[in-house]
């Protein structure tokens, strides 16, 4: 097997590859995952944000202070 021959098989199984990673990308079973990963950005949008509250003048009072949680008195 000469050199030419090799780099022909490599580049068959090259190609092979890719169409089949295309085919998979494109499957129709895959759509509803891909769309579900597609608004994964979007999903921290419905938590309130933690810097409008603060400005408000609202107390964040879901984290006690590491100290009092420790039987700390001097905090």
């Amino acid at each position: 097997m000469d050199m030419g021959t090799f780099r022909g098989i490599i580049t068959l199984l090259t190609l092979i590859s890719f169409l089949g990673i295309v085919w998979w990308a494109y499957s129709k079973r895959r759509k509803k995952d891909f769309d579900e990963a597609a608004h994964l950005p979007f999903a921290d949008d419905e938590l309130p944000n933690r810097d409008n509250r603060v400005s408000n003048g609202e107390a964040d009072t879901r984290h006690a202070d590491s100290r009092k949680d420790k039987g700390d008195n001097n905090a």
